[in-house]
C-alpha cells in the first residue's frame, strides 16, 4: 500500500493563497492526488506509469474535460 508523505501543491494553484488546487505525492512506483481544501478526505492513488501517461496526454491535448 502506498502511503504518501511528500505532498506538494500544484504550480497552478490559483490566486491568493492557492486554495483552488490539488496536491500530489509521488514515489518510484505510485502517484497520489488529493484536494488541497480537504486533505484528510479521499486520496486517489495510481501506478506511476499510468499517471505519467495521463499527464503526457493532458500536456499534448489528447484528453479533454468532456466539454
Amino acid at each position: 500500500m502506498f502511503i504518501p508523505d511528500n505532498w506538494r501543491k500544484s504550480s497552478y494553484s490559483g490566486e491568493g493563497d492557492g486554495n483552488e488546487c490539488v496536491e500530489i505525492a509521488t514515489s518510484t512506483t505510485h502517484a497520489a492526488v488529493r484536494d488541497s481544501k480537504a486533505p484528510a478526505r479521499a486520496t486517489l492513488s495510481f501506478p506511476a506509469p499510468g499517471f505519467t501517461a495521463f499527464l503526457e496526454g493532458m500536456k499534448a491535448g489528447r484528453l479533454s474535460n468532456g466539454g
